[in-house]
C-alpha cells in the first residue's frame, strides 16, 4: 500500500509509449503571467471580502494575527512547494509530487483533497457575486454564482496566455479596491495597535468576549485556506517556461504579494471598524460606504464582483489542469481518461475544462454550509502530506537534480509536519468526519480499482522536457 515509484517509472512506464508523447500542455508563460494567474487564484478581494468577514465574527481583533501566523507557515509550506514543484514540474500538482516522492496511495489521496477543495470553492466564492453586484442589480446568489461558473468555463477553454492577460487587468482592479479599503481604514482609526494583540470578538448579546489562544488556533485551518491559491504556480508549472527556476519564484513572489494585499486591509479593517459590534458582524461594503460615500462604496463592491469571477476563471483553469493530469496518468477507466485528456484549438483541456466549470454551476444551487470547514482542513491535510514529500525529496535519484532547494531543511518540513497535525487535532469533529469520510471511499477506490490494476493505472508521470 505503501509501495513508491521509481524515477524511471515515474518519467517512463514501462507499459507503452510514456503519456506524454501522446498529450503535453506547451509552455508558454513566463514569471509575471505565472504569477498574474497565481495571484488571480488567491484572489485577494474576493478572499478579503467573502472569506475574512468569517473569520471577523470568531475572531474579532485577532483576525489579523491569525491570518499573520497562517502566512509565517505558508512561508514554509511555500518552501517545500518550490523544491518539489521544480522536482516534479507536473499539471498534476501535489499529487504528482507526492505519489513520485511518498507513495501512489498518499498521491492518490493529496489528489482526492486538492479536487474537494479546487471544485467546491470556485461555486461557494461565486455565490457571492450577488451581494457586490446589488448597488446595480439584485440577482439570487445561486444563478448569479452559476452566471459566474458558466463565465469563467468559456474563458477556461481560451489560450492560457490570453487568460493571463484578462486576469491581470481583473487583478489590478480588486488590488485598488484592496487598496482603497486599507486607505480608508487607516484615515478612519478609532482604536490603536495595541487592539491587534488584544483579541476580543462581540458576542450574541453585543459585549466584548475574550478570543482565546485555541480559537485562534482552530481558525489557522481557515487562515492557511486564505493564502493557499500560490499552490496555483505548480499545478502551471508544465506551462511555465524554464520551470527549474520560474516555479519557485513564482510561488514566493505570490505569497509575499497575497500576504500584503490581505493583511493590510484586514488591520486597517481592524482599528478603522467604528465598533467591536461592527468589526464582528464583517458587512465590510457597509463599513466602506461608512467611512467614504455610496459612490466608493459601489466602487469597490465593482471590483469585488470583479474579482470573484477573476477567482472563477483562475480556478476553472487550474481545476481542469488537474483532471487532465489524472487522466493522462491513468487514474480512471479508459474511456474516461480519453476524453479528459482531449486537448482544444488552444492548447486547452475541453472536456476537463467543460467537466469542471458546468458541474461548479449546478453546486451554486446546492446549500454547502460546511465547506468552508471541510476546505480548512482538507487544505491543512494537504499540507501536511506536502511536507512529508518534502521530507523525503533528498534521495535517491532525486538527491542531486538541479533544482531549486529550500533553506533550514530538513528543519522546516519537520515543524511544519508537527505543527499542521496539531492543528488539524483542533478542528470541528463534524469536519473531521465529512474529510476523513471522503478520503475512506477514495481509499476504498485504490484498493479495489487502481492497486489491482497498478501496472496499467495511476501511472504518475512527469514531462520529458522537465529538465528545461
Amino acid at each position: 500500500m505503501t509501495e513508491t515509484l521509481s524515477a524511471p517509472h515515474a518519467l517512463a512506464p514501462a507499459t507503452g509509449p510514456s503519456p506524454q508523447q501522446a498529450q503535453k500542455l506547451k509552455r508558454s508563460i513566463g514569471v509575471v503571467g505565472g504569477t498574474l494567474l497565481t495571484l488571480s487564484c488567491v484572489t485577494p478581494a474576493s478572499t478579503l471580502f467573502v472569506v475574512v468577514p468569517d473569520l471577523f465574527a470568531t475572531l474579532g481583533t485577532y483576525t489579523a494575527l491569525t491570518i499573520a501566523i497562517g502566512s509565517l507557515l505558508c512561508i514554509g509550506v511555500a518552501f517545500c512547494y518550490s523544491e518539489l514543484g521544480t522536482l516534479i514540474p507536473s499539471a498534476g500538482g501535489e499529487y504528482a509530487i507526492v505519489s513520485t516522492m511518498a507513495g501512489r496511495l498518499a498521491g492518490w489521496l493529496v489528489f482526492v483533497l486538492s479536487l474537494l477543495v479546487v471544485m467546491i470553492v470556485p461555486p461557494v466564492i461565486a455565490m457571492g457575486t450577488a451581494d457586490y453586484l446589488a448597488p446595480i442589480v439584485h440577482i439570487p446568489a445561486p444563478l448569479a454564482g452559476a452566471g459566474v461558473m458558466l463565465l469563467a468555463t468559456l474563458a477556461g477553454l481560451l489560450d492560457l496566455r490570453a487568460n493571463a492577460w484578462i486576469t491581470g487587468i481583473f487583478l489590478v482592479l480588486e488590488v485598488i479596491a484592496a487598496g482603497v479599503v486599507a486607505v480608508l481604514g487607516f484615515a478612519h482609526s478609532e482604536r490603536g495597535a495595541s487592539a491587534l494583540v488584544h483579541g476580543s470578538v462581540a458576542g450574541d448579546s453585543g459585549a466584548p468576549s475574550t478570543v482565546t489562544a485555541m480559537m485562534v488556533i482552530s481558525g489557522l485551518a481557515i487562515a492557511l485556506f486564505i493564502t493557499q491559491g500560490f499552490s496555483t504556480a505548480v499545478y502551471l508549472s508544465e506551462e511555465l517556461e524554464h520551470p527549474r527556476r520560474n516555479v519557485a519564484r513564482t510561488v514566493l513572489a505570490t505569497l509575499a504579494i497575497s500576504t500584503a494585499v490581505i493583511l493590510l486591509p484586514v488591520v486597517a479593517i481592524t482599528v478603522g471598524a467604528p465598533d467591536l459590534a461592527a468589526l464582528t458582524s464583517g458587512n465590510l461594503s457597509e463599513m466602506v460606504t461608512a467611512w467614504s460615500n455610496s459612490a466608493v462604496g459601489t466602487f469597490v463592491s465593482l471590483c469585488v464582483a470583479l474579482a470573484i469571477i477573476n477567482a472563477g476563471i483562475v480556478m476553472v483553469i487550474q481545476n481542469s489542469r488537474v483532471l487532465f493530469a489524472s487522466a493522462r496518468d491513468k487514474a480512471w477507466p479508459e474511456p474516461v481518461n480519453r476524453g479528459l485528456s482531449r486537448l482544444g484549438r488552444f492548447g486547452s483541456p475541453w472536456v476537463a475544462t467543460l467537466l469542471v466549470g458546468v458541474p461548479g454551476a449546478g453546486l451554486c444551487f446546492v446549500k454547502l454550509d460546511t465547506l468552508y470547514g471541510v476546505t480548512g482542513v482538507s487544505v491543512t491535510a494537504m499540507y501536511l502530506l506536502v511536507a512529508v514529500a518534502a521530507l523525503l525529496c533528498r534521495r535517491g535519484a532525486h538527491k542531486d537534480v538541479p533544482a531549486w532547494r529550500m533553506p533550514l531543511w530538513p528543519a522546516v518540513p519537520v515543524l511544519l509536519i508537527v505543527v499542521l497535525a496539531y492543528i488539524l487535532t483542533q478542528q470541528e469533529t463534524q469536519y473531521l468526519l465529512w474529510t476523513g469520510g471522503i478520503t475512506a471511499a477514495a481509499t476504498l477506490y485504490w484498493a479495489l480499482y487502481l492497486r489491482p490494476r497498478r501496472a496499467t493505472r495511476w501511472l504518475v508521470s512527469i514531462p520529458e522536457d522537465a529538465q528545461a
